[in-house]
């Protein structure tokens, strides 16, 4: 994801467009759950609003601080703010305004509801930001010696991404486990190796997809990368409303888990299924030729298939009509037959076009086949004389040599009188047992 500014140039792998690393304030090249459409518009009432939302790297994480000395900040600012422990770290402002009370309310519940927010020290000056570019430098480096440490130490855990703290001071390495890891030694030989404060925290299998990114079956970037943050559950009955087979290659997402994305419909299919009668009573319709069964659904166009068991026939039912047939059913009346309630597809209109296809035959292609072979065969042969022509022309040209009768025998040598006279060749006769033409013999009757 990125802005029209931001691809403009790049200059080394840094793109400078708007200026914002990769993460440009109109939100196009970052995540954001909810996009704030009245940043640019001036609002008194947005002044008693002292609380924003940042985020840091990229999208993956965001808090809440509170701009206690009324700096001057707008959305898509990059700001110095309080950590926990020590140092600091820079983060960008992605909401602002009555929008940032809304999210409190959202996110700030149960456990989290008297959560500490920390102040905004001011904005982040050029030195600042370089040395933020230099700790994301640093980052895939130490996840993979970091996974070496892991590994020899026999760890049964699976580091997804590091994050460095902008002051370089500490850094945060997530992690996924299927149970506990004892990861003490670990801590110890990270930070002998950094020389850094290490805090381990581990996180879901979706939480680990969306800090890694990827590529959906769908072709497009994964929704957990580039704007899904609050992950719901999501179980295989949202499947089976959906009629979706359950197939667990095919609904299973990067992470291994199921697609967020079977929720995005589900409610769509939740209304039209009101209207479905009970599926237990309509999996049969009686009728007098006899009992047709359930065979297929589709929800969102209100239509029931039956089949009869006797028949490969198929019988495609509106809704109204089956409640129709079960209600005769139930007062033990039954239909002639489902032939009178089927749908009638409409022929959609259909232009002609003329058949060029059934006046070529096999025997016409062939012809033309080997028509092209000898064209080309004709086109290689005019390449092979013309370029012996331009050779027989570029060469010297030699002497006419005289008649036969006026050729000089050799060096110093007068010429012939008159043309040599012809040698005689013997007769070669056939050699073998039945040759008649011997010399001194009569030809031998055929016994």
């Amino acid at each position: 994801m990125g802005c029209a500014g931001c691809g403009l140039k790049v200059k080394g792998a840094v793109p400078t467009g708007c200026g914002d690393k990769g993460h440009c304030s109109t939100g196009g090249c970052s995540k954001l759950e909810v996009y704030d459409w009245l940043s640019d518009v001036a609002a008194t009432n947005f002044d008693q609003h002292n609380i924003h939302e940042v985020s840091f790297k990229g999208g993956a994480r965001k808090e809440f601080f509170i701009n206690e000395k009324h700096h001057d900040i707008v959305t898509g600012d990059f700001v110095l703010v309080e950590t926990g422990s020590i140092g600091y770290d820079i983060g960008r402002v992605s909401l602002s305004g009555e929008l940032v009370n809304l999210q409190m309310k959202k996110k700030l519940t149960g456990k989290n509801k008297n959560a500490e927010t920390r102040n905004i020290i001011r904005r982040a000056n050029e030195s600042e930001m370089d040395k933020l570019e230099e700790a994301r430098s640093r980052e895939k480096e130490t996840m993979l010696r970091a996974r070496v440490m892991a590994r020899d130490l026999g760890l049964d855990m699976k580091l997804g991404d590091v994050e460095f703290q902008a002051d370089l001071r500490k850094a945060t390495f997530y992690y996924t486990a299927e149970g506990r890891v004892d990861f003490r030694e670990l801590i110890k030989v990270l930070a002998k190796e950094f020389k850094v404060k290490i805090e381990m925290r581990q996180i879901g299998a979706r939480q680990e997809a969306g800090r890694v990114g990827g590529i959906g079956s769908c072709g497009r970037e994964l929704c957990c990368s580039s704007w899904l943050t609050s992950f719901k559950s999501v179980n295989t009955t949202a499947a089976r409303y959906q009629n979706l087979s359950i197939n667990q290659t095919k609904l299973s997402g990067q992470c291994g888990r199921l697609k967020c994305c079977l929720n995005y419909e589900l409610d769509t299919y939740l209304d039209a299924l009101r209207n479905f009668p009970n599926e237990n009573k309509a999996k049969k319709l009686a009728t007098v030729k006899g009992n047709a069964y359930l065979v297929k659904t589709d929800v969102l166009k209100g239509v029931m298939t039956y089949s009869f068991p006797e028949t490969s026939d198929y019988y495609s039912l509106n809704i109204e009509d089956v409640k129709m047939v079960l209600e005769m059913n139930a007062k033990g009346e039954k239909p002639e037959d489902l032939t009178d309630l089927m749908i009638v597809e409409e022929v959609k209109e259909t232009h002609e076009y003329e058949d060029l296809v059934g006046q070529i035959s096999i025997e016409t292609l062939e012809k033309a086949d080997r028509k092209n072979k000898k064209k080309g065969r004709n086109q290689k042969r005019k390449k092979r004389t013309s370029a012996n022509s331009t050779e027989d022309n570029n060469r010297p040209v030699k002497a006419a040599r005289p008649p036969k009768g006026q050729q000089q025998s050799k060096e110093g040598a007068k010429p012939s009188d008159g043309p040599r006279p012809k040698k005689k060749r013997p007769n070669k006769r056939r050699k073998g047992p039945n040759n008649r033409n011997k010399p001194g013999g009569e030809d031998k009757p055929k016994e």
